[in-house]
């Protein structure tokens, strides 16, 4: 057997963590038995449905790293296939044409409520007689399409996280509808059915997904043995939640792969953080891998039952250890968009070399790639504001004097890193000072602070690009 698995997002918005974990745990099944990953978009909610949401969501998956195999299918293209199959359950008197009103349904459900009993459908229609069905119609009424659920029967299934699973048909609410209701015949197929006859039709093999579909299971196993295929194996991974232990929503902050992306993660880091989500590498030391990597370990029976809650402090740590670790010139690439967002002026093909020397300063100190719109700010702007810590000391006796010699010895001199090392030198010897002293007043006469990167690397940069002189000149004037 060839493993078959799909992830099946609709286009009701965009991508969502959860959805994008779901299609990491398919996607490491998939390569791990060598199977098939396909991608379906569930539009059959014509409404809500948008082709904006279905670009992000192919465009999130392609982010991450979760290239499909076959598709992407359209479940909006396929609605004559849903038809037949629905036909067929008719001539098969699975399924039967249920005439009841809206108004009929609320009373039946208020009635219910009085009584203390959970709502269900009475399947008052299910054995209608031809002349009864006759006078329905022509009361005008219209018809939903509702499949038969014996209430004595029991479900029984072999989750692959969750073990035996059992639900009695008493406890699905009723024959249920599996087509709206329309006046040019049978409307609308809804989700429990048009999954089923999907799967069917692409022959997946095992379906895995969120426990939030666990209610959903048992009717649809009856649909498989309705239509007569074979059932697929089903694996309900855990919810993602909040640190509190609430299911994870857009009250947390992001909860999409887009938002995730302006925030500065880095596709590697947020996949690798998705994979722990639930699941735990037989290492359980081993935090850092690649998808590939996952593949050749995943499997069920390390899956947790438990909720996995989102750690934004570990996420932030495994994007800071792909950033540390990531070869210059890719990350140059990652990081230009959002210098270009903030509004950064440069030409990032002739300065490509002074680009790839300013990254290599402060990518130690990424944690976000959009970390380095702040931190590389002082070298995209002519000028500086002084912190209060840096104006108390450049106002210290001896500092506008030392910024006075480094100036002057600018002048006689190109800069590089032993010339500078030399320069600070000389400064300390001719105006006996301490070079603490030297050291802090150039690093808050050129950056405007007392801290920040890598000194003489900062300062060798802001010569290249004739800043350090006028930050000099500025910070003697703001000295005195």
């Amino acid at each position: 057997m060839t493993v078959r698995v799909r992830i099946a997002p609709s286009p009701t918005g965009n991508l969502h963590i959860g959805t994008a974990r779901t299609a990491v745990f398919n996607w490491l099944f998939a390569r791990h038995h060598g199977g098939k990953f396909i991608l379906r978009i569930e539009d059959t909610d014509l409404e809500r449905s948008r082709p904006e949401y279905t670009e992000n969501i192919l465009t999130g998956l392609r982010w991450l790293g979760l290239n499909w195999d076959e598709g992407p299918f359209f479940q909006s293209q396929r609605l004559d296939l849903y038809k037949q199959a629905v036909e067929k359950l008719l001539e098969q008197g699975l399924a039967y044409r249920c005439y009841t009103t809206s108004e009929e349904l609320e009373a039946l459900r208020e009635a219910q409520k009085a009584r203390g009993e959970a709502p269900r459908y009475d399947n008052r229609h299910r054995n209608l007689t031809p002349e009864q069905e006759a006078a329905y119609k022509a009361e005008g009424r219209s018809f939903v399409i509702r499949f038969k659920i014996a209430d004595e029967r029991e479900i029984v299934w072999n989750d692959l996280v969750r073990g035996t699973m059992s639900w009695r048909g008493s406890d699905l609410g009723g024959d249920m509808v599996i087509a709206r209701a329309s006046e040019a015949g049978i409307g609308q197929p809804l989700y429990n059915f048009v999954v089923v006859v999907d799967d069917i039709d692409m022959q997946i093999t095992h379906i895995i997904r969120g426990e939030d579909h666990i209610a959903n299971t048992a009717k649809q196993i009856l649909l498989y043995e309705a239509l007569g295929a074979k059932i697929p194996e089903f694996a309900h991974s855990p919810l993602i939640l909040n640190m509190e232990g609430r299911k994870l929503s857009k009250r947390d902050g992001v909860t999409s792969i887009s938002d995730f992306k302006q925030m500065g993660f880095t596709p590697e880091g947020l996949v690798n953080y998705m994979t722990l989500l639930g699941w735990s590498p037989p290492d359980s030391t081993q935090e850092i891998f690649t998808l590939e990597a996952a593949a050749k370990e995943f499997n069920f029976e390390r899956v947790n039952k438990a909720g996995a809650k989102f750690d934004w402090a570990k996420l932030d740590w495994l994007n800071s250890q792909y950033i540390h670790n990531m070869p210059i010139d890719k990350l140059t690439d990652l990081v230009i968009p959002y210098w270009q967002e903030a509004g950064y002026q440069f030409d990032k093909g002739r300065e490509r070399p002074w680009l790839e020397q300013l990254v290599t300063l402060i990518s130690q100190s990424l944690t976000r790639l959009v970390d380095a719109v702040a931190i590389s700010q002082l070298f995209f702007s002519d000028t500086v504001e002084f912190s209060d810590e840096a104006s108390q000391q450049l106002k210290q006796e001896g500092s506008a004097a030392a910024l006075k010699e480094i100036l002057t010895a600018l002048e006689n001199q190109p800069l590089s890193e032993a010339t500078a090392q030399d320069i600070i030198k000389q400064v300390v010897k001719a105006q006996n000072v301490k070079k603490g002293l030297v050291m802090r007043s150039l690093r808050a006469a050129l950056t405007g602070d007392v801290h920040g990167p890598d000194l003489i690397q900062s300062w060798l940069l802001l010569n290249q690009i004739g800043l350090d002189k006028l930050r000099l000149s500025q910070a003697i004037a703001a000295a005195n």
